[in-house]
């Protein structure tokens, strides 16, 4: 590996650190106040207790991580068997069937991460 690479890697990796600090400093001191609200008796709208919001926010950046990671993971997955695929085909074009259920078994974790996220949501 060049060093023009490792510090594109260290960029990308500093800078995905940055994204995942922010999101959980927003998820942490700004959703609790939008779910935590007071009861105005003027209104019949009733709020959640602030229990209900604290549980509803961990849900929803679990189902968020379970989704966000998926996403990543098939990411990288499919760029590893996607350029492998394609380097292979260039020398066998027969393969390319082949190649193709490879990739599509590499998108397949972002579904798993999906329907995990689904399943998360359901219980609220």
């Amino acid at each position: 590996m060049n060093a023009q690479q490792k510090v594109f890697k260290h960029r990308v990796s500093m800078s995905m650190i940055i994204i995942a600090l922010l999101m959980t400093l927003f998820s942490l001191f700004i959703t609790v106040p939008a779910y935590a609200e007071t009861v105005n008796p003027d209104t019949a709208i009733a709020a959640i207790s602030e229990h209900d919001a604290e549980r509803q926010k961990w849900g929803l950046m679990a189902a968020a991580l379970a989704f966000g990671f998926g996403a990543i993971g098939a990411g990288m997955a499919i760029s590893k068997v996607g350029s492998a695929a394609m380097g292979a085909m260039s020398e066998r074009p027969e393969v390319g069937s082949q190649a193709l259920i490879f990739v599509a078994m590499a998108e397949g974790i972002v579904i798993f991460g999906f329907i995990s996220a689904l399943m998360i949501l359901g219980k609220f």
